[in-house]
């Protein structure tokens, strides 16, 4: 991480206030004011775990003020230090078995929002199993999908399946994955209408079911088929095949049906995946949802924070 502090008058190392302040977060602090707080209460011995020095005449550590603190959130490089904690995550992770999957999805953090400027919003890359793996700003002018190539340059993406909403189900995006070796899982909606409808009116009826799953929760009986079909379209590239998925839903309490279809292309080819394996990517990019979103704003109150000042809102 670069220290953008001029040399004169430094008290305290640059990665010990970064590291104070993730661990005041991590045990709850909310706000600048509680950071500062937990790192003056915090024990000698944390203090030097988190790498403060002690004084070389008394030997004690002294704390940072809660306004060094502010200062040096204010002061830090967003891009920096998500790439810092990204590849942090990268490299403490267990290897997983079978193909990787990752789930891309953005965020707006509406509390950062003023008269004169647009709330921050970022973009995130998540395993399925729940390891964050770069997070990324987006142009405040413009939306998720200038930032998804970014995103993803410095994850290792060979073999990977990338999922995504409708939003990412760009020709540009489909291209730049099977460059890096990667694959896709694209949601097919009306913002694509031909090739929307081309999946739409493929024979599903003549179609063999690869998979079905019955389950109940959330106050509702969910029965969910898969139906997967070889093909290819000239305008959408290297899509190898095409996806049916059919929800239906009956609500326990008021007896209420409903059904929902889907469509998806993928550049799978027939046979590298089985119906369970892609029937469980679907379902799991929505883990990115309840594993950090979720907890963002209801662990860590995202949403609520009122931190206005440069990049304080997104290191927050």
């Amino acid at each position: 991480m670069p220290d953008p502090r001029a040399r004169r008058g430094i008290r305290h190392p640059w990665a010990a206030l970064l590291t104070a302040a993730a661990a005041a977060v991590l045990a709850g602090a909310a706000s600048i004011t509680a950071i500062g707080e937990w790192v003056a209460d915090a024990p000698q011995r944390v203090l030097s775990l988190l790498g403060f020095r002690p004084d070389p005449l008394t030997g004690l550590i002294r704390p940072p003020h809660a306004t060094t603190i502010r200062l040096v959130l204010a002061a830090v490089d967003g891009d920096a230090l998500d790439r810092a904690i990204g590849d942090f995550l990268q490299e403490r992770k267990a290897p997983a078995s079978g193909r990787k999957a990752i789930a891309v999805d953005g965020k707006t953090l509406r509390g950062s929002r003023t008269a004169r400027r647009p709330a921050i919003a970022l973009i995130a890359a998540m395993t399925h199993s729940g390891h964050v793996l770069a997070q990324r700003q987006t142009d405040g002018k413009s939306n998720e999908i200038p930032a998804f190539a970014p995103l993803l340059d410095g994850v290792d993406l060979t073999g990977a399946v990338i999922t995504a909403d409708a939003l990412h189900t760009q020709h540009d995006h489909a291209t730049y994955l099977h460059k890096r070796g990667a694959h896709y899982l694209a949601v097919i909606k009306r913002n694509h209408p031909g090739l929307h409808e081309k999946v739409r009116r493929l024979p599903w009826r003549d179609v063999h079911l690869d998979h079905y799953e019955r389950g109940r929760g959330h106050h509702r009986d969910e029965v969910r088929r898969l139906k997967t079909a070889a093909f290819a379209h000239p305008d959408y590239p290297h899509a190898r095949q095409a996806l049916q998925v059919v929800r239906r839903r009956r609500d326990l309490g008021t007896g209420k049906l409903s059904i929902e279809r889907i469509y998806l292309v993928t550049s799978l080819p027939p046979g590298a995946a089985d119906g369970s394996e892609l029937a469980a990517w679907i379902r799991g990019h929505w883990h990115i949802e309840n594993q950090l979103h979720h907890v963002r704003d209801r662990t860590f109150h995202e949403d609520a924070s009122k931190i206005r000042t440069r990049h304080l809102p997104r290191v927050m």
